[in-house]
C-alpha cells in the first residue's frame, strides 16, 4: 500500500473507529512523520495545469503521455508520472473505443508479414472519405512511410482518379526518391492497368493484400484512424479550398509536431532525421530524361534545389 493510501486509512480509522493517531499509524505501519506531513505544491504547478488544459482543448484525443511530450519539448520540467498525478487530480480523461478483435489475416503481402527495414523501403497508400457542411462528397489519398510514419501526401479533391493517383505519385517520386515496395488494397484505383503498368516501369513492387482484410494494411488504417480521430471528426469543410487549406495544416503538423508513441515520441519528420539505416539506392530510382516520370503526359518533374 502507498504512503498516500495509508494516509487516508489511518484519517478513515480515526474518524470511524475514534483510535488516536499514533495507535493507527502503529496498526498499518505507517510512519506518523510521513502521516503529517503535507505535500507541497511546486511554484509552477498552477501555470502547468493551465498549461495542461489548454493543449487538451487544443488536442482532445491525445492521452496524458502525449501531452507530457509535448510539454517536455516546450521546456517544462515534468515527467509523465506528473503529468499522470496531474491529470488524474484534474479529471481529464479520453474516451477509450471499443474494437472487435480480428485475426491478423495470412496474406504474404500483409503488414506484419512483409515489414518496411528502412526509410522509404516500403510505402503505404489508400482512400479516406468525408463531406462538406453542404453534404457534397471530398475523398483524400493518403501515401504513409510505413518505416518513419511520415504523411507524405495528402490529397484531397471531390473525386480522385487513377491519373490523378500517378500524378501524386510521380510529384512525389521526384521530390523524394522511389520506394521499392508500395502497399494497397485491391481498390479499382489501385490494381487500376495504367497504375500497375506504371509502376512496374518505374520499378516498384505492389503489395496487394488480400481482399476484405483491411488489417492487412495496418500502417494506413492507424493513420487514417488517427486522421478521423483528430482532423475530420474536429473540423467543418466549407468548400473543397477549405478543405485542402486545412489539410495541408494538419498534415504538417502531423510531420513535424505530433509525438508518435511508436517512434518514442518523437515526430514522425524528427525521426527520419535521426535514422541512420539507409538503403542504397537503385539506380533506376533516379529519374533520367527519358523515364516513365517525364512520359507520363502533362508531368514534368523537377528535383529539390
Amino acid at each position: 500500500m502507498s504512503p498516500g493510501r495509508k494516509r487516508e486509512a489511518v484519517l478513515k480509522l480515526q474518524s470511524q473507529l475514534g483510535m488516536s493517531e499514533r495507535r493507527a499509524c502503529c496498526v498499518l505501519s505507517q510512519p506518523r512523520s510521513t502521516q503529517r506531513r503535507q505535500a507541497k505544491r511546486r511554484r509552477d504547478e498552477a501555470a502547468l495545469v493551465k498549461r495542461i488544459r489548454e493543449l487538451v482543448v487544443k488536442r482532445p484525443r491525445f492521452g496524458y503521455r502525449r501531452i507530457a511530450a509535448l510539454l517536455q519539448r516546450e521546456g517544462w520540467r515534468a515527467n509523465a508520472k506528473r503529468i499522470y498525478r496531474l491529470w488524474r487530480q484534474e479529471g481529464l480523461k479520453v474516451p477509450r473505443k471499443k474494437r472487435k478483435r480480428r485475426s491478423l489475416g495470412m496474406s504474404a503481402n500483409a503488414c506484419h508479414c512483409r515489414r518496411a527495414e528502412r526509410k522509404d523501403h516500403v510505402w503505404t497508400w489508400d482512400f479516406v472519405f468525408d463531406r462538406t457542411v453542404g453534404g457534397s462528397a471530398l475523398k483524400w489519398l493518403s501515401v504513409v512511410d510505413e518505416f518513419t510514419r511520415e504523411c507524405l501526401c495528402l490529397k484531397v479533391a471531390r473525386g480522385i482518379t487513377a491519373e490523378d493517383v500517378i500524378d501524386a505519385l510521380a510529384e512525389l517520386f521526384a521530390m523524394r526518391d522511389v520506394p521499392m515496395h508500395i502497399r494497397s488494397d485491391n481498390g479499382p484505383e489501385f490494381v487500376a492497368h495504367a497504375i500497375q503498368k506504371w509502376l512496374g516501369q518505374v520499378g516498384v513492387q505492389t503489395l496487394y493484400i488480400a481482399p476484405g482484410a483491411p488489417w492487412e494494411n495496418g500502417y494506413a488504417e492507424s493513420f487514417h484512424s488517427r486522421l478521423r480521430d483528430e482532423f475530420l471528426a474536429l473540423e467543418e469543410f466549407e468548400n473543397v479550398a477549405a478543405a485542402r487549406k486545412l489539410t495541408s495544416a494538419w498534415q504538417e503538423d502531423y510531420n513535424h509536431h505530433r509525438p508518435h508513441r511508436s517512434l518514442g515520441y518523437l515526430a514522425p519528420v524528427e525521426f527520419a532525421a535521426r535514422c541512420t539505416a539507409s538503403a542504397p539506392k537503385m539506380l533506376s530510382a533516379t529519374p533520367q530524361a527519358s523515364s516513365p516520370l517525364q512520359q507520363h503526359s502533362g508531368l514534368t518533374p523537377s528535383l529539390p534545389s
